[in-house]
């Protein structure tokens, strides 16, 4: 199926079971309820807040199963299942058995676009281990500095189904898609995709990094203009060329040096394409400054690069980049910086949960204090602390697993002074920033970056992001 054609599925009395309440569950149930489905939505939980939203779809005239999301209901002909469900639940094992198709709300989406007569927006697709919301973001912007109508969707928290569905209409659709989501998505065919970097996560969900890679690789099937690749990371070249696509779909690299043909890099401060010019072998096309990107870490760089391959996939011109760049925030807690107190700077990364984010960050910086910890769901950390070790001034660890960083540290950077904080109260954040200001010198760089999830100690990790923040501050505002 080509990026362009839509898929017709006649809903009139067609028994589906939606797996899951929630961001994705209702507004599945809702859609295939009004084209005329039979929907049944099984759930596992059966809560307050489970009970309410069933009340809400039951008064459609959807049925729900509250405390029961393992049974296959009789008479199913489809399931459309919340990307996070195990793909080794006993739902799907008995939908397999049956023969009954497991779709995921992207793919639920996918096949709605234009059902409705309009033409489709075009998707452009982002997925990877890490960078992929801030990715999307910057490819937004620039799709919006050139003019177009967009918006960033997916897994960055936009229902997919809410934007293909909705009243808006789409030039083009720069969508941020999970391993998860991809998994449940056969039929995906995007105008072009990324997929910026892998490394382990979600293995337990997976069941292997080699099921991992496949899910991700997803994204490039049936690509119809180009499939963007990290030059610095060969896995996700290889998973182009395993990639099924449409007749003339190129492979376009990016790197944060001096680019080849058909890649994007950068050249004496200046991102530069050669990829989509006219003679990519004598042929450069500057698009912008290193400057212009918030921030210029290295990893923001190839992020930036990623997006505006994309988006000249896309045949957006190189002013378009240029302005989407400049206009472009990150998000909160994604290498933000709170404050320079003492010559010293202090750096929210609260959002660096994994090893491999925690690597990016720390790559950014000469000097560090760096504070880590928290729940390190499985991660080892000598690969880490060895790359690392030669920019670390010192360490302020808290958190359920610290000891498994502090290990590495005594392997591998044993002459970095560690103070290892014996607390996981919330409080512990502001101790934390203080023992960093002690070990942080003039030029230095205390930078919050976990490597580690925050629900040992905190909600979510933007939590933990503002208590790092209000600490800094506090602390700013001693000094003043």
């Amino acid at each position: 199926m080509g990026s362009q054609e839509v898929s017709t599925v006649d809903w009139q009395g067609k028994h589906v079971t939606v797996a899951g309440l929630g961001v994705s569950g209702i507004p599945a149930a809702r859609a295939l309820h009004e084209r005329g489905a039979l929907v049944t939505v099984v759930n596992d939980g059966d809560d307050e807040r489970s009970r309410s939203q069933a009340a809400e779809l039951e008064a459609l005239g959807v049925t729900v199963r509250l405390g029961d999301g393992a049974t296959l209901p009789p008479s199913t002909e489809l399931v459309v299942t919340a990307p996070g469900w195990q793909p080794d639940k006993p739902l799907f094992l008995a939908a397999a058995e049956a023969g009954v198709p497991v779709w995921g709300d992207v793919e639920l989406a996918w096949r709605l676009r234009g059902d409705d007569g309009r033409e489709p927006a075009p998707w452009l697709a982002v997925t990877g281990t890490n960078g992929k919301t801030t990715t999307v973001r910057m490819l937004a912007s620039i799709l919006e500095a050139a003019g177009l109508r967009t918006a960033a969707v997916g897994n960055i928290g936009v229902s997919l189904l809410d934007a293909v569905l909705g009243e808006t209409e789409y030039d083009v659709l720069a969508v941020e898609l999970s391993s998860y989501q991809l998994h449940w998505a056969p039929s995906l065919r995007a105008h072009s995709a990324a997929v910026l970097n892998l490394a382990p996560d979600h293995l337990d969900w997976h069941g292997s990094m080699e099921a991992y890679a496949a899910d991700k690789g997803r994204v490039y099937e049936g690509n119809t203009v180009a499939c963007v690749y990290n030059a610095a990371d060969p896995a996700t070249e290889d998973l182009v060329r395993e990639a099924d696509v449409e007749e003339g779909c190129r492979a376009i690299g990016f790197t944060l040096g001096t680019p080849g043909p058909s890649q994007l890099g950068v050249v004496d401060g200046l991102l530069v394409d050669r990829a989509f010019v006219a003679d990519r072998q004598k042929q450069a096309q500057e698009l912008a400054e290193v400057a212009d990107v918030n921030p210029p870490a290295p990893h923001n760089v190839a992020n930036a690069l990623a997006a505006a391959a994309l988006a000249r996939a896309f045949g957006v011109e190189p002013a378009a980049v240029r302005d989407g760049l400049r206009a472009f925030r990150p998000d909160a807690h994604r290498i933000e910086h709170v404050a320079d107190i003492g010559e010293v700077a202090y750096v929210d990364d609260s959002k660096a949960t994994n090893t491999h984010a925690t690597e990016a960050s720390l790559a950014a910086y000469d000097s560090i204090v760096w504070i880590a910890g928290g729940l390190a769901k499985g991660a080892t950390f000598d690969e880490l602390v060895t790359g690392a070790a030669k920019r670390l001034r010192g360490v302020v660890l808290m958190g359920a697993d610290r000891a498994l960083i502090h290990e590495a540290l005594t392997r591998h950077a044993p002459d970095v002074p560690v103070v290892d904080l014996d607390r996981t109260d919330t409080g512990a954040m502001s101790e934390a920033v203080a023992r960093a200001a002690e070990l942080a010198r003039p030029g230095d760089t205390v930078l919050l970056a976990p490597a580690c999830a925050s629900m040992d100690m905190f909600t979510n990790y933007n939590k933990r992001g503002e208590a790092f923040a209000d600490a800094v501050r506090a602390r700013a505002d001693e000094t003043a």
